[in-house]
């Protein structure tokens, strides 16, 4: 306030005046919210376990650590599974060649069955010969296969990307199979799941706004969308489940925080906004606004009660007591007495 205001307000306060700043009422149209409390969860948690029982060798990941789907974990022994790995492959080339022999022998059979030079059924010795060829490789590359796969099955790795949330096992320890080694916790997207109102069953899909703010980070909000609702409603609490998406992708959010969830439903209605700053508490739970009105030829102040909504940002919805024609005092509101002349700030 400049040196002209405040010789001006300590005029007007020496007058009985007080000096205020007005504004009008915004109006705007609102949706029904509905404010829920859940807690932030995973969307995927898995306690990891080998597929193999074996000597665990090498840990490459610890609790906190971040990692991506298909990265190795953890790997065990594995140096008799890659000896029978080197011996179905070697089976596997020996297999090839006698295949290459018998078909090289079917071929040359077929021209000198041809020509008369053999018997036919020394030919058709020949053909079975190549077919049982073709089978035994089948099966050794059966055989190879298998042999990689449980090769392959001496790794722990990554389904899916998230963090190392604990670990279970170290280096030197004989590991059975299905025995959890690693719990690895997906961060995002997390949901919410909180219990709705059985009245409000019909009003959400995918359209339905939701906004969510965390304890942890009172200042900030997050954008969600609803991923289910399971239209099967508690008897004992007459709720049913709603389960909200959150992204997390500045990595800002985990799991087990406490979270509150906004919902707005139903179709906007007309409601007027009015600052914060305008609208006093009482202590029994009254709330109220000055509003600046005029009588022979002077503005006065009048207190207004008034019922309100949610809030939108720093504006809170006024439901009743105020029409978008009155004049609210949001500045110099303290201390005002009814029917206390008013003097408006520049610009009120």
């Amino acid at each position: 306030m400049g040196l002209p205001a405040l010789l001006f307000a300590g005029l007007a306060a020496a007058q009985g005046t007080a000096l205020v700043r007005v504004e009008a009422p915004q109006r705007s149209s609102v949706a029904e919210t509905l404010n829920l409390t859940g807690s932030v969860t995973a969307e995927r948690d898995a306690d990891l376990s080998p597929r193999v029982s074996g000597l665990v060798q090498r840990v490459r990941v610890d609790a906190g650590d971040r990692v991506s789907k298909g990265d190795t974990l953890i790997e065990f022994d594995d140096r008799l599974a890659a000896l029978a790995l080197r011996r179905a492959d070697a089976a596997l080339a020996e297999g090839r060649a006698l295949l290459d022999e018998s078909r090289r022998l079917r071929e040359e059979g077929e021209r000198l069955s041809a020509d008369g030079s053999i018997p036919r059924s020394q030919f058709l010795t020949r053909e079975a010969e190549y077919a049982a060829a073709q089978a035994a490789l089948a099966r050794l590359q059966a055989e190879r296969d298998e042999q990689a796969e449980l090769l392959a099955r001496h790794r722990v790795v990554a389904p899916f990307d998230g963090v190392v949330t604990r670990r279970f096992s170290d280096e030197g320890e004989w590991v059975a199979t299905g025995t959890p080694v690693l719990q690895l916790v997906a961060t995002d997207p997390l949901r919410i799941d909180v219990r709705m109102p059985q009245r409000q069953l019909g009003s959400l899909d995918e359209r339905t706004r939701i906004e969510v703010r965390l304890d942890a980070l009172p200042d900030r909000r997050f954008d969600a969308r609803l991923g289910a609702s399971v239209p099967v409603a508690d008897p004992s609490t007459r709720t049913f489940l709603a389960r909200v998406l959150v992204d997390n992708d500045e990595g800002l959010i985990a799991p087990g925080m406490s979270a509150r969830v906004r919902f707005e439903v139903g179709a906007p209605t007309p409601v007027l906004l009015v600052p914060r700053d305008a609208v006093r508490r009482y202590p029994d739970g009254t709330t109220t606004v000055w509003i600046a009105e005029d009588a022979d030829g002077q503005s006065l102040a009048r207190e207004r009660r008034v019922e309100l909504g949610g809030a939108r940002g720093e504006q809170l919805v006024v439901i009743s007591g105020l029409d978008d024609t009155a004049r609210v005092i949001v500045r110099g509101n303290e201390g005002l007495r009814e029917n206390q002349p008013l003097q408006m700030e520049r610009g009120g």
